[in-house]
């Protein structure tokens, strides 16, 4: 394997350049690193705080769980870790603001440890349990991670501790969206939050892209549905019993006692969401005539408030019937009078759940016959969610070293592979331990070693406003005019105004002697508040239009791109990053003996295509 550590110390002996040309070809076709002031060769960089400062935000829950938090198998229940949950979110959330905040919308929460009744029975032994039950305790911890103009997104982590055995275990990870509250008719300006450790910076930067993809979810979930077929088809499984889907609805009434308010009179979020987790498990009993286990939940979103005296309307139904899974949706509705015509639809969320069978793996379900109308569309939908979260779930959730190189795209995932590329390359910038490896006139460039992965960061300034630098970064089809590299890049597709698939054509030869093509997606952002950079990140992806050609080699891109920092009105900081992947480590060895100046050479022609396209860019725009 690769020692990073003699890689360094031998980048570190060559002094009239960092990385051989091959490198930058690597790099320039998409995969590196960049930020930060000026440094001494070897020094590295050391986040604020990093000493382990806890946050201002941060609120810590430990709760010991009783005989009245839990179901009829003495096990924790869903609703009462949702209340859990919305309380310690709140405290955090006020923490910052100063001032009385409700909950807007939380996220999707998956499950990752069972929280309902999991057997498992070895041969000769005891049925055993496993699963959050009377006498554990239940850890949560909450912190701002970023503030908006009104509004602050909170992450929660949430894990058990077995005291008798002394086991830790994560349940679930959740990002709660708050509002802060002022006197009538005002509206509060939220104060900016300083992240300090590296992980406070990343989840800072990643918040703006999760917010985001919230506000696009229903426009992707539209989409989807669109391209689907209109006629609805129901799926056949042999042997499956067969039940109407209005044999699950259920609809129940709540009033609004003050032991179900919030310190500020009105009806606890956390309330309302255990209150509808209870009506959907009792839809999904009807269907299975079993106890379901809550897997994932898919967004609540909180429409407006209810308070003390209103009446609550629960209603839930099983939408559809997958092999293994069900989707139950689930809507909360109020009023305030016995006689009132006109409800509230004050909240709504989907809550997926399976049959776990004494090995604890999922059984069969029946299948679900929708009712013409209604019935058949929230059977239609409930199927585009599931490849919604599949897919999300496949690119979003997924690790750093986990995502794979080149990711398929379709209409259904393009959301979450921007969010996955953006936020990838936002990850990697607000990394710490950067080290100066070479400073040349104006151009520094910096290495960054960790687990299987070497990443660069080559930077300048510019005499550029950080828009116009922004905007000749982004189009590929320009890269040729100062990345000799590069051969040409055709738009095989406009996604969107932030999103562009590219193939490109490198004239770097390959180890097989053949030159090199990417199809590369290239998402850009511009700053969501003031202190963030101008974003353009670079990842592979797959296309059926465009496979693997035999007369190139197909190269791919893990994570890359460029970010620019406005200095002043006429002056930029671009830094572009590039992350090399442990099939590439043991080909960078082999060419360390040879390295050149083609970075710095490659980066001062930026520099110059920049300065010379600064003005025909101005007078395009004043024409347009």
């Amino acid at each position: 394997m690769l020692s990073f550590f003699w890689l360094r110390c031998l980048l570190k002996m060559v002094k009239g350049s960092i990385v051989p040309e091959d490198i930058l070809s690597f790099c320039c076709d998409g995969l590196q690193g960049s930020t930060s002031c000026s440094r001494e060769p070897g020094e590295r960089e050391e986040a604020p705080g990093a000493m382990g400062s806890r946050s201002p935000t941060e609120v810590q829950m430990s709760q010991l769980v009783l005989p009245c938090h839990t179901n009829h198998r003495g096990e924790l229940s869903a609703g009462q870790l949702l209340k859990w949950i919305d309380t310690a979110a709140c405290l955090s959330a006020e923490r910052h603001a100063g001032c009385p905040c409700v909950t807007a919308s939380m996220d999707d929460i998956y499950f990752e440890h069972t929280i309902s009744q999991r057997y498992t029975n070895p041969p000769g032994q005891q049925r055993a349990r496993s699963g959050v039950g009377v006498g554990q305790v239940v850890n949560i911890k909450a912190k701002v991670n970023r503030a908006f103009n009104s509004s602050m997104e909170v992450g929660i982590q949430v894990s058990y501790e077995d005291l008798s055995s002394g086991k830790h275990c994560s349940i679930c990870k959740a990002y709660a969206t708050f509002v802060a509250q002022g006197p009538p008719g005002t509206k509060v300006k939220l104060k900016p939050l300083a992240p300090q450790t590296e992980e406070e910076k990343i989840e800072h930067s990643i918040a703006a892209e999760r917010r985001r993809m919230r506000l696009v979810h229903k426009d992707t979930l539209k989409d989807l549905l669109t391209r689907s077929p209109r006629n609805t088809e129901l799926e056949t499984r042999d042997g499956s019993v067969v039940v109407p889907a209005e044999k699950t609805r259920v609809e129940s009434v709540e009033l609004v006692l003050p032991p179900h308010a919030n310190h500020q009179g009105n009806t606890f979020g956390g309330q309302i969401m255990a209150w509808m987790e209870n009506v959907a498990t009792i839809a999904a009993s009807r269907l299975c005539h079993a106890h379901p286990t809550l897997r994932a939940i898919e967004m609540f979103h909180f429409r407006g408030p209810s308070q003390v005296g209103d009446r609550l309307v629960l209603k839930a139904i099983v939408n559809n019937a997958f092999k293994n899974s069900m989707e139950v949706g689930v809507c909360a509705e109020a009023y305030d009078q016995e006689m009132s015509v006109s409800r509230r639809h004050i909240n709504s969320a989907f809550m997926t759940f399976v049959v776990l069978d004494e090995e604890g793996q999922p059984r069969t379900l029946p299948m679900v016959v929708p009712q013409p109308g209604d019935g058949e569309r929230r059977y239609r939908e409930a199927s585009a969610r599931k490849k919604i979260r599949l897919d999300r779930k496949y690119v979003v959730s997924c690790k750093q070293n986990e995502v794979p190189l080149s990711v398929p795209w379709d209409q259904s995932n393009k959301v979450y592979l921007s969010y996955n590329n953006v936020s990838a390359l936002k990850t990697l910038v607000a990394k710490a331990n950067w080290a100066l490896a070479r400073e040349k006139e104006k151009v520094r460039i910096y290495t960054l070693e960790e687990d299987k992965f070497l990443s660069f960061r080559i930077e300048m300034s510019v005499r550029i406003a950080a828009g116009q630098a922004f905007s000749l970064l982004s189009d590929l089809r320009r890269r040729h005019e100062w990345d000799r590299h590069y051969a040409s890049a055709e738009l095989v597709q406009q996604v969107d105004e932030d999103d562009a698939i590219y193939h490109v054509l490198s004239q770097t030869l390959s180890h097989e002697n053949k030159p090199q093509d990417f199809v590369i997606l290239a998402s850009r952002r511009k700053p969501c508040d003031k202190g963030d950079p101008y974003v353009v990140a670079f990842r592979s992806v797959t296309l059926p239009t465009h496979p693997a050609c035999p007369s190139f080699t197909r190269g791919e891109t893990l994570c890359s791109g460029f970010c620019v920092w406005p200095e002043g009105e006429e002056t930029s900081k671009v830094a572009y990053y590039n992350q090399a992947t442990p099939g590439y480590l043991a080909y960078v060895t082999t060419n360390v003996a040879g390295l050149s100046s083609d970075f710095c050479a490659t980066f001062e022609a930026c520099e110059r295509f920049l300065l010379k396209n600064k003005d025909d860019l101005i007078a395009r725009i004043r024409d347009l």
